[in-house]
């Protein structure tokens, strides 16, 4: 089992940056892969980014990539997205989530998540 805690979001100009954090507890976090996930009122959750258990792997959706990196320091428990050049569409609500897994596999589909946090906002304007 782990625990998850997302912080960071909150409200910014369009153009700006923000770092999200991902605080996880429980066991061993170097034994996860992590994603970012992200959801707007009426639509589905969609991924934004993935990270191997080891770090070095990363993945991205095309929305995102050159303006989001994902990255984790498995010493302190914490996963993190930077966010530059922010867009009105990236307004949503941000999702960490964990997958027991091996060191290099990552995961680019919610339903292959066992562990999710309870989100932060993140509201970008125009």
């Amino acid at each position: 089992q782990v625990q998850l805690v997302e912080s960071g979001g909150g409200s910014v100009q369009a153009g700006g940056s923000l770092r999200l954090s991902c605080v996880a507890s429980g066991r061993t976090f170097s034994g996860y892969a992590m994603g970012w996930f992200r959801q707007s009122p009426g639509t589905e959750r969609e991924f934004v980014a993935a990270i191997s258990g080891n770090g070095p792997t990363t993945y991205y959706a095309d929305s995102v990539k050159g303006r989001f990196t994902i990255s984790r320091d498995n010493a302190k428990n914490t996963l993190y997205l930077q966010m530059n050049s922010l867009k009105p569409e990236d307004t949503a609500a941000y999702y960490c989530a964990a997958k027991p897994s091996l060191y290099t596999s990552f995961y680019v589909s919610k339903n292959e998540y066992n562990y999710w946090g309870q989100g932060t906002q993140v509201t970008v304007s125009s």
